[in-house]
């Protein structure tokens, strides 16, 4: 028995005998023991976290002049639908397609009921009447300078 000494069985001993018992534990090797570095901070469960915003909504708008490729709108649903030269990318992105001015409306739904968006968002609905924000690209005037190549 090394170490720290028993104290309920020193009851019956003598001051002598517990200093000689003593002497002994001090030349026995040691043992080290590890405290804890840092103490419990708590559960982080109900934290904040900051995530980066996903900017989704309009880039362009109404009025103004794009070239072909701008992107319109971002979306993750079905929010604004795809008018006349405007293109709906795979993730859902408005894009012009062809330079032009752009013009917001709200009109009625003519939806592809085949389509696997229409279908998720709008399933079930196919009788309602459903108005929603269209991107249409009017194009610019062409200048009417034609030259005459080939006559027939």
């Amino acid at each position: 028995m090394f170490g720290i000494p028993n104290f309920s069985v020193l009851n019956g001993f003598t001051r002598t005998a517990f200093l000689a018992i003593k002497d002994s534990a001090i030349n026995a090797p040691t043992i080290s023991v590890r405290f804890a570095s840092k103490k419990t901070g708590g559960s982080t469960r109900y934290q904040k976290v900051k995530r980066r915003p996903k900017h989704r909504g309009w880039r362009v708008q109404d009025g103004e002049v794009v070239t072909p490729g701008t992107i319109l709108a971002v979306q993750h649903h079905l929010r604004f639908h795809p008018g006349l030269n405007v293109g709906l990318g795979r993730n859902g992105t408005l894009f012009a397609m062809e330079q032009g001015q752009v013009m917001i409306t709200c009109e009625k739904v003519d939806a592809d009921w085949e389509h696997t968006w229409v279908k998720r968002i709008y399933g079930g609905r196919e009788q309602e009447n459903i108005f929603k924000k269209y991107f249409n690209v009017i194009p610019e005037r062409q200048h009417n300078n034609f030259k005459l190549l080939y006559s027939i």
